[in-house]
């Protein structure tokens, strides 16, 4: 598919122009139904599993990692959750859980700490660091050994993308990524972000060497 030659250069735009249309923003109350309502099924999920096992990996808040066991020696799934990587949190997430769970595949729901408390390269050691220690516990937490799958949705899969070098990664799923952040740069959500070009090219999935 090729760019329509008249097309607008987003790098020739203002940062508080490249950011949601007209019709997107009128769009917003219907997100906020939705949102609303998959909170509200993520809350059902969480009651369902109400015995999960909530599992430490840092010093902050937000380093905790859900884990929802349905069987022994069984894939683990560790999910991600999104928001621009400055908002949402794990719990909201958990519907995600439920098709995995029907299969017999445990599934970890992980939380980091957010922009501007952090920056995204700390981030994306959080998420790092989680992986560690959730594949360090794995075969007490119901694991198969076999390694930690990684998903994640938006910023989630961004940091899915980020996370497939870790040697406890066995596979990964990233749904609706964003993989070069150059556009991201420039937008009105890098306020929080506070990325540089070095940041930006250091954590675009898209500008890893390859095999990486």
């Amino acid at each position: 598919m090729t760019t329509p030659y008249d097309a607008p250069d987003w790098r020739k735009t203002e940062p508080a122009g490249v950011g949601p249309r007209p019709e997107q923003r009128r769009g917003r109350r219907r997100k906020r139904r939705n949102r609303r309502r998959l909170d509200r099924r993520s809350d059902e999920v969480r009651k369902r599993y109400a015995a999960h096992l909530d599992l430490r990996y840092g010093p902050g808040e937000r380093n905790r990692i859900v884990v929802l066991k349905v069987a022994e020696r069984a894939p683990t799934l560790l999910f991600i959750h999104g928001g621009y990587w400055q908002n949402r949190a794990k719990e909201t997430f958990a519907l995600f859980a439920e098709g995995p769970m029907a299969h017999g595949i445990n599934v970890a729901l992980i939380g980091y700490t957010l922009a501007p408390e952090a920056t995204l390269d700390q981030i994306v050691a959080e998420i790092h660091a989680g992986i560690d220690v959730l594949a360090a516990q794995s075969s007490g937490l119901g694991g198969d050994g076999k390694g930690i799958v990684v998903s994640g949705w938006s910023a989630g899969g961004h940091l899915t993308s980020m996370a497939l070098s870790n040697p406890n990664v066995r596979a990964g799923m990233a749904i609706s990524g964003i993989y070069d952040l150059e556009p991201i740069r420039h937008s009105y959500l890098n306020v929080k972000l506070g990325l540089d070009e070095a940041a930006s090219r250091r954590n675009s999935p898209m500008m890893q060497p390859a095999g990486r």
